[in-house]
């Protein structure tokens, strides 16, 4: 309805309700969404719900009353009592409309307020007993005085807002009741619904005109602002475009006097960069159209900007800065064949101009965390005098990480690899790649195949950044990259990189590096002078074998640094001048200890072998336990192992099995047997066919009886017929069992040329036994077979004892 329609509804008096005295009656009651009808005001309503439906058809045929009530949530589909506000307004039906969707479309006549005191019925439709609520009506100056400051705040209202229409005006100002005119007012004013109820409950007319001043002045307020921020901006393009017109007669006068523009001198700056930049002539002719576009397109266009920020990276990118000095072989000991190979094609082919015969290697470090594969990367580009940068591509998904985003884009920028060779300001750094066997992939692509490109040293001088898009050589750069394992790291990017292995560290290893290096460092980090605190080397000893169990040293320097904070604290309180780190010191500072050689009280039995494996952080002992018990050749194997491992002790089982005459067993010992292996920490998975001599050294000796020697580990894969097969890792699975407190392992005789990889020192502390059969893994593994008492208690379980 138009505002002459709602005009045309003859309102009832004030207060009048020609059908209903002042007592409380009953009357149904249609609950509305976000809806709050005033007395004295016509709405109009639409009506869709099916009790709803048959409340107005019931009421159209009687007195078309309605008690009007909002719901105190929009979403509820069926509100009951509980669901509405307890003060609405009664309603009659001014004009009923049935639409050819079902719904109904009402034009309602608020007469006047109403309480609901309880509900009746709530199906098929709410009917409640209302009493009447009638206002409070002062008189008065002061009431007029509010009333007429309504109608002027509603005026300016009505003249700043597009929502209202100008006929409101002079409704409002035609109302001659106060009360009509607050609920008029209130009516055309945007409300929150609690707003417009908390109106309908306030009594008092002056108190609803007070109120309702506060709205109308909040309401103004914005409207106020809104024109403000249009007129700012429009003040604003219509500066932009004056001073568009300006720059362009400015141009045109500079151009008659002779004088240079700031956009001339901008692009004659950019012209010297790409002149000076020595980048080559495909990235100079790409420079050259880009800077004819930026000459053409006027400064305040966004266009402008993209341009000049890419023309800003390709002369930054240092195209022929190179910073390699005369390599130092003597400083790099670790890749002395490489640097070697470097400093000979420096000097014999000084001059050539075939740039392929100074292709860098691409080196990959391998090993468990904390081993010094980003200090050593750091320490090869000292020896050749480069800069050195690092990247960690840990968690890295998207491939634009590393080629970077087309400049179509917003926001565009190169990938990860140039904009490191920006900041190094040189086009031969050390490049170091971190974690490369962490890259992962989804839909945003594979960065592990944009790394193709890069880490091949027959395709990186012409890497294509799409951001850059012009080849940019990267045949100087050195890449190194990180790995804790290489079975992650894709088989073609494997392929194109020089593997080099670096295990863990021995004891006196860790010992020497604490004591070169650790030690002066936290020593400063705590603000020690080297006279306050000293550090035995048998406390530091006692650090790496009872508080550290690595392959690196990263937890023995937070032992470390634990011990100085320790000692800070006692010089700093004066309990003491000076400190004297000792075992017992280290004890007293750190605690019980943490790690324990448990060799020798887990096997201590029979059907218990330490083995050897290899993990992504260093190699470990494994303890692998079997038990007999009575039953019908039943194997059970636990622990959580893959498929390759189950069928290694497949094969152990049945090796055994057929030696159990060699072995002096009873040939039916597995027909009367269940054999059980188990592998503890069951929670950890593993697999691989290098516990096979293991398995089966712990079947023998469950099923002789015969303990094996504690002080043993072995490693190696088992055949049917027990010939023993090479294995992989032993240097890390060697440096474990050293931690372990191990001093004799037992290995395939084909993994012995191995052996030389391994600390002097350690192969002199150690003893190893190359094997070729199980029967020679048995000989030096199984303790003696006792006689008497002994023999009893070491039989296995279930069998009955000899006599």
């Amino acid at each position: 309805m138009t505002v002459d329609d709602f005009a045309s509804v003859n309102l009832a008096p004030d207060g009048e309700n020609p059908d209903k005295g002042d007592l409380p009656f009953d009357v149904p009651i249609l609950p509305l969404k976000d809806t709050v009808v005033y007395p004295l005001t016509v709405v109009p309503l639409a009506v869709g719900q099916e009790r709803s439906l048959k409340l107005v058809d019931d009421v159209a045929a009687r007195d078309r009353l309605i008690g009007l009530v909002a719901q105190r949530n929009a979403e509820t589909q069926l509100a009951g009592p509980d669901e509405v506000f307890h003060v609405g307004t009664l309603g009659k039906i001014h004009q009923l409309l049935k639409m050819p969707d079902g719904t109904i479309r009402l034009v309602m006549q608020g007469l006047q307020r109403v309480r609901v005191l309880e509900y009746s019925q709530e199906q098929p439709y709410l009917i409640a007993r209302v009493q009447p609520m009638p206002e409070t009506e002062e008189e008065g100056l002061q009431v007029d005085a509010m009333a007429r400051n309504v109608v002027s705040l509603f005026q300016q209202l009505v003249n700043l807002s597009p929502y209202l229409p100008d006929e409101l005006v002079a409704a409002a100002m035609n109302v001659e009741s106060s009360r009509q005119l607050a609920y008029f007012v209130a009516m055309n004013l945007r409300l929150e619904l609690e707003q417009r109820q908390r109106f309908l409950e306030t009594d008092s007319i002056s108190e609803k005109l007070k109120v309702l001043t506060g709205y109308l002045n909040k309401e103004l307020e914005v409207l106020e602002l809104g024109r403000k921020i249009q007129s700012e901006a429009q003040e604003q393009m219509t500066k932009a475009q004056r001073d568009y017109y300006l720059r362009e007669q400015l141009r045109a006068i500079q151009k008659q006097l002779g004088e240079e523009s700031p956009e001339e001198a901008e692009i004659r700056d950019l012209r010297e960069k790409v002149e000076n930049s020595g980048m080559p002539e495909e990235a100079r002719k790409e420079a050259e159209r880009e800077l004819s576009r930026l000459e053409k397109i006027p400064s305040a266009s966004p266009e402008h900007g993209v341009i000049r920020n890419y023309l800003d990276w390709l002369t930054a990118l240092p195209w022929d800065v190179s910073t390699g000095k005369t390599i130092d072989v003597a400083e790099a000991r670790r890749i002395l064949e490489y640097l070697a190979v470097r400093k000979l094609k420096e000097e014999r082919q000084e001059g050539e101009a075939d740039p392929s015969a100074m292709k860098e290697p691409i080196l990959c470090f391998v090993g468990p965390p904390g081993v010094g594969k980003t200090s050593l990367g750091q320490s090869i580009a000292r020896a050749m005098g480069r800069k050195f940068i690092r990247q960690s591509l840990g968690g890295v998904r998207d491939e634009a990480e590393v080629r970077g985003h087309r400049r179509t884009y917003i926001g565009a920028m190169p990938g990860r690899i140039l904009q490191a060779i920006r900041r190094a300001e040189s086009n031969d750094p050390v490049f170091m790649m971190d974690e490369v066997d962490k890259i992962g992939a989804d839909w945003r692509g594979d960065p592990s195949s944009a790394l193709l490109e890069v880490l091949d040293p027959e395709q990186n001088k012409d890497f294509r950044d799409h951001y850059v898009d012009v080849p940019f050589d990267l045949s100087k750069v050195m890449f190194i990259t990180t790995a804790n394992t290489l079975e992650t790291i894709p088989a073609p990017l494997r392929d194109r990189m020089e593997i080099l292995q670096l295990a863990g560290y021995t004891e006196e290893e860790k010992v020497q590096i604490a004591k070169r290096y650790i030690v002066l460092k936290q020593m400063k980090a705590h603000g020690l002078k080297p006279e306050e605190v000293a550090v035995e080397d048998d406390a530091l000893h006692t650090i790496v074998r009872d508080y550290t169990r690595e392959a690196g040293v990263r937890n023995l320097e937070r032992e470390v640094a634990t011990v100085y904070r320790k000692a800070a604290r006692e010089i700093a309180e004066g309990v003491a001048a000076t400190v004297q780190v000792t075992p017992e010191k280290v004890r007293e500072y750190l605690g019980r200890p943490r790690h324990f050689a448990e060799v020798a009280e887990r096997v201590d039995r029979p059907g218990v072998v330490t083995g050897l494996v290899w993990t992504p952080v260093g190699g470990e002992i494994v303890f692998i336990e079997a038990a007999s018990m009575p039953g019908a050749k039943v194997l059970k194997l636990t622990g959580q192992l893959g498929d390759v491992m189950r069928e290694s002790a497949e094969a152990a089982y049945s090796c055994i099995r057929s030696r159990l005459a060699k072995l002096g067993a009873p040939e039916n010992y597995f027909e009367k047997h269940d054999i059980h292996i188990h592998v503890p920490a069951g929670a950890v998975p593993k697999d691989g066919p290098s516990a096979g001599v293991t398995m089966a050294t712990a079947l023998a000796s469950i099923v002789t009886g015969r303990p094996v020697r504690h002080d043993v580990a072995m490693t190696g894969e088992i055949t049917l017929l027990g010939k023993v097969l090479p294995i992989g890792g032993l240097k890390e699975k060697v440096l474990g069992a050293h931690r372990a407190g191990i001093t004799t392992i037992i290995l395939p005789r084909r993994n012995e040329g191995d052996l030389e990889d391994l600390p002097a020192e350690l192969r002199e502390q150690m003893e190893f036994v190359p094997v070729e059969t199980i029967d020679e893994v048995l000989a030096k593994a199984l303790l003696p077979a006792k006689e008497g008492e002994n023999s009893k208690r070491h039989a296995p379980f279930g069998e009955p004892t000899p006599a």
